[in-house]
């Protein structure tokens, strides 16, 4: 895929996010207030935290597709990685200010001055679940589509929020039932969430950025691949690296010694062209040929 279609459905998908967050959030704020839930109103400070995090995804897509220049000869890809670093971080803010103040509300205020929620601040928490669910699936499906980190650490946003609208449905059910302060318990619940997420979107990001090899699975699919190519009589070494939604790879293969200089290098050609091919993941990678002096029969 193009990096300009790349950007383009990345920016799209961003913008769908934030419009539908702008009227959730909204509307958890009004339900939470009006319907006198804790959990609810969390629930709203996570979706409007979604606002700020597909800006990011934004900006962060939108930079890392600019083209290499004089001062960044690789390339802006890893500016990716370092938007959903700061994704992360919000996310992490998000958190323990939602905990804060759930504990602080079970710990500290007296039963007696809680306010049981309305029935419609439960409406209002099944509606959040559904939409954010498919918000997820949305999300996450032009994320693989793209392969951008930043997109795919906004679609668990969307799970995160989706879950922690389940936890303020639980709370609000039971709130309602004479447990009151099942609401604020559900509060602190949804922090933890929202603190999880946040640590699995710092992590992938920071393997990225410090040069992790690809998986096990995809070595396999290019070692395949290497050894389907004509000329090619032995694989000596792969090694490869992130590098923001890309990688490089670094090739050395065997083959026959008494090749003319060219015969050569064109198979090391085929054996380039034919993995930046196949896996478009990969931005680039060098191949190295070593002679074998004699093969075997």
């Amino acid at each position: 895929m193009k990096q300009n279609d790349r950007t383009k459905i990345g920016t799209r998908v961003s913008l769908i996010s934030i419009v539908i967050n702008l009227v959730l959030s909204f509307a958890k704020f009004i339900f939470g207030f009006l319907g006198h839930s804790a959990a609810l109103i969390s629930d709203g400070v996570h979706s409007a935290s979604d606002v700020v995090s597909s800006i990011i995804v934004i900006i962060g897509i939108r930079l890392s597709g600019k083209k290499a220049d004089t001062h960044h000869q690789y390339g802006h890809e890893r500016i990716e990685c370092v938007a959903s670093i700061i994704l992360s971080q919000l996310l992490f803010l998000t958190g323990l200010g939602i905990g804060y103040t759930g504990i602080k509300a079970i710990f500290w205020e007296p039963e007696a001055s809680i306010q049981i929620p309305a029935f419609i601040t439960l409406i209002m928490a099944f509606v959040s679940i559904v939409i954010k669910e498919l918000m997820y699936q949305f999300t996450k499906f032009y994320a693989k589509k793209i392969n951008s980190s930043a997109l795919m650490a906004d679609a668990w946003h969307h799970r995160s929020d989706a879950l922690s609208s389940v936890a303020s449905l639980i709370g609000i059910f039971f709130a309602r039932m004479g447990y009151v302060k099942m609401d604020s318990i559900s509060s602190a619940v949804i922090s933890i969430f929202i603190i999880k997420v946040a640590y699995d979107i710092f992590k992938d990001s920071i393997d990225k950025m410090i040069d992790e090899s690809c998986s096990k699975e995809e070595i396999k699919k290019l070692t395949s691949s290497i050894m389907e190519t004509k000329g090619v009589y032995r694989l000596d070494d792969l090694k490869s690296r992130k590098f923001g939604n890309r990688a490089y790879i670094d090739i050395e293969i065997s083959c026959d010694g008494n090749l003319k200089l060219y015969e050569a290098h064109s198979i090391a050609e085929k054996v380039h062209a034919k993995i930046e091919k196949e896996f478009p993941d990969i931005k680039h990678c060098m191949v190295h040929v070593n002679p074998i002096s004699k093969l075997k029969n």
